[in-house]
C-alpha cells in the first residue's frame, strides 16, 4: 500500500484491508511515500502484527513506493491497494479465487465506470484510449491497463524491473506483461473515484507518459528480437 498525504483516510483503509475475511495468510507492507500532513503518526499508531510500515526521507512517487514494499514483502503473491479509499479491499478475495481455482496467475480488477463512480468524463476516456492504444501495440484485449488492483506472482513482479517512479508504473506493468505473453485474467470490481478537492492526484501528463512508455516498452521488443537476429 503506497501511502502519501493520506492522513484522512489512511486509518479506515488499514482497517478495512485487515478486516477482510481472506483466504489465504495475508501480511500488509505499507510505504509512506514522504507524507508531511499527519499519515507518519497515524500510521505509528498502527498495533498489528500483520503490518508493516516503511518510510521515503522524501516522496519518490508510487511506483518507487510499490518497489520498495515489493522487495520487502515476503508473500508467494502480491496485489497493490491505494489508501484513498477508491477501491474496495473487500472485493480482493474475488480475485484471489481464479488463482487458488488455478485459472489464472495474474488477474486485474476491471473497472466499471458510471456517473457516480468516475473522476470526470476526460479521466475515463483518457484511461480507454490509454488501454485501447496497449491493445494496438500489443494485439491484446484488456479491458483497464490503469487499474490500481493487480494481482500477480511477487517474483514476477520483481523481474518486471518497474523504473517508473510515478503512476507511469501501472502502463510499464501492463506493458512489460504484455510483452512478455501474458494476458492478466480480468474481474469486475466497483470504483469511487475522488475529485481534486478529496485530493485526486492523478493528470493528464500521466496519461501522456503512459503513452510513451507504453511505446518504448513495445520497442524494446523489436530491439531485442533484431539482437536474437
Amino acid at each position: 500500500m503506497p501511502v502519501c498525504n493520506e492522513a484522512k483516510t489512511i486509518e479506515v483503509a488499514v482497517k478495512r484491508v485487515l478486516g477482510v475475511a481472506y483466504p489465504v495468510d495475508f501480511e500488509l507492507v505499507i510505504v509512506d511515500d514522504g507524507s508531511g500532513d499527519g499519515t507518519a503518526d497515524v500510521l505509528a499508531a498502527i498495533a498489528d502484527a500483520r503490518v508493516r510500515v516503511i518510510s521515503h526521507d522524501r516522496n519518490r512517487g508510487k511506483g518507487a513506493a510499490i518497489r520498495t514494499a515489493a522487495e520487502a514483502a515476503s508473500g508467494d503473491y502480491m496485489i497493490i491497494c491505494d489508501a484513498d479509499l477508491e477501491y474496495a479491499p473487500e472485493e480482493i478475495p474475488g480475485l484471489l479465487a481464479p488463482v487458488i481455482a488455478g485459472e489464472a496467475e495474474i488477474v486485474y480488477g476491471t473497472r466499471t465506470f458510471g456517473s457516480h463512480s468516475s473522476f470526470s468524463f476526460w479521466y475515463v476516456m483518457g484511461n480507454k484510449f490509454v488501454t485501447t492504444f496497449a491493445n494496438v501495440m500489443f494485439n491484446s484485449y484488456i479491458s483497464d491497463l490503469e487499474t490500481c488492483f493487480k494481482l500477480m506472482p511477487l517474483e514476477l513482479y520483481r523481474r518486471l524491473d518497474i523504473r517508473s517512479a510515478g503512476f507511469g508504473m501501472e502502463a510499464e506493468a501492463t506493458g512489460k506483461l504484455l510483452r512478455m505473453g501474458h494476458r492478466p485474467y480480468e474481474v469486475p470490481v466497483s470504483y469511487h473515484a475522488r475529485g481534486r478537492e478529496q485530493g485526486k492526484k492523478i493528470t493528464a501528463w500521466d496519461g501522456i507518459e503512459a503513452l510513451w512508455i507504453i511505446t518504448r516498452t513495445r520497442m524494446a521488443r523489436r530491439r531485442i528480437a533484431a539482437v536474437a537476429k
